[in-house]
């Protein structure tokens, strides 16, 4: 059986960190995923459709602020590719 770590090791070299965002509003509530670049560009993708990008923005603020004014909430904490990927 093959390993999977080279495949991981590349995966880490893409993304620095990713959030998980939810509407509270929605039963159940809606899950967004935030994922931002080494260079700071932050994409936001739906996992419930497969991953579809939603949007992309040049640097985490107007990520945030474009969650924010759909009010989504941050789910605390994040997810840091390094500490996966070591």
């Amino acid at each position: 059986m093959q390993s999977h770590a080279p495949a991981r090791a590349e995966q880490a070299k893409l993304w620095k960190f990713l959030e998980l965002w939810v509407d509270p509003v929605l039963f159940p509530p809606k899950i967004l995923m935030l994922v931002s670049d080494h260079d700071g560009t932050c994409q936001i993708f739906n996992p419930a459709a497969d991953y579809q990008l939603i949007s992309t923005h040049p640097n985490y603020e107007t990520a945030q602020e474009w969650l924010l004014e759909d009010e989504y909430e941050r789910v605390k904490g994040q997810l840091l590719a390094a500490e996966i990927f070591e």
